[in-house]
């Protein structure tokens, strides 16, 4: 009986779109007429063959492998450095926290004024005499990832961080001073006694960039639409565009796709990466 409030709205606001969005994938409907255009699975299949759609899919996959190989280093970086005893660790914690409490909206288009060509980043360049390093970094086709990818780190790295900062935090001290006891280097005690202890904690924050990084769409959106010439596209800004063409089915079947893709990356890391954690097992 106390489950049954949550057990209803979890249906009604999660459980019945979900439903719904699949039931819309499978007609050609514009969200307008009676939905009696039946195509069965001719709207996935076009999804696929979609140039544009593969286009957005290739930059979630970049803008996932930049997340592990850049952003989640730097934020266990940041975290090692202020679990030490430095002075100022208090304000630096909430300082590079700050990012993360700004709406995705407010930092896209504080970004967008930043990045653009009379903007603060080409100011700062030529003030200094480095004209010729000045860019349109968010009108640059070649660039425009790249920029976007720096403003998502700047946004979300202090997320990462809090949370591996959190992890160092719960390993005892007397395990990394048996270490040094024993002759262990700094390096050879991070790595062969605080990274696997913090082998949950890196999971969660991987799993959790991982997600993110797939469904990304309002930062993206608001900072590019997409452009130009749809060189930052997401999945989500093309379902998007193919709802504001009332292509309701046709962005209904890619919904599904998204939500179906993000399925296959979470079951199976949650099965195999995460299963000892969830089991209490921190090694």
């Amino acid at each position: 009986m106390l489950l049954a409030p949550a057990v209803v709205l979890y249906s009604i606001f999660v459980l019945y779109p979900i439903v719904q969005s699949a039931r819309y994938s499978l007609y050609d409907w514009n969200g307008l007429q009676p939905l009696d255009d039946f195509v069965g699975f001719d709207n996935f299949t076009r999804a696929w063959n979609d140039d544009a759609f593969r286009k957005a899919l290739k930059h979630n996959v970049v803008i996932v492998v930049l997340s592990l190989v850049v952003q989640i280093p730097f934020a266990l970086g940041l975290a090692v450095l202020l679990n030490t005893k430095i002075k100022g660790r208090a304000a630096m914690r909430m300082l590079f926290f700050a990012p993360y409490v700004l709406s995705e909206v407010v930092t896209a288009v504080v970004w967008r004024q930043i990045l653009r060509p009379t903007g603060l980043v080409n100011h700062v360049l030529e003030t200094i005499g480095l004209e010729g390093a000045t860019q349109v970094w968010i009108d640059d086709p070649d660039l425009v990832l790249f920029s976007l990818f720096f403003v998502i780190t700047w946004k979300y790295f202090g997320f990462h961080m809090i949370i591996l900062l959190a992890g160092l935090q719960q390993i005892p001290n007397e395990l990394r001073e048996a270490a040094a006891i024993d002759g262990a280097s700094s390096w050879q005690t991070f790595r062969h006694v605080t990274l696997p202890l913090l082998g949950p904690t890196v999971r969660v924050s991987v799993f959790l960039s991982i997600i993110g990084a797939l469904q990304l769409f309002d930062l993206v959106w608001v900072t590019t639409k997409g452009g130009p010439i749809g060189a930052s596209s997401t999945m989500g800004t093309f379902l998007y565009e193919r709802y504001r063409d009332q292509l309701l089915g046709y962005a209904s079947a890619v919904s599904v796709i998204i939500f179906g893709l993000s399925l296959l990356v979470a079951i199976p890391y949650q099965r195999f990466a995460m299963r000892r954690d969830l089991r209490g097992s921190v090694t």
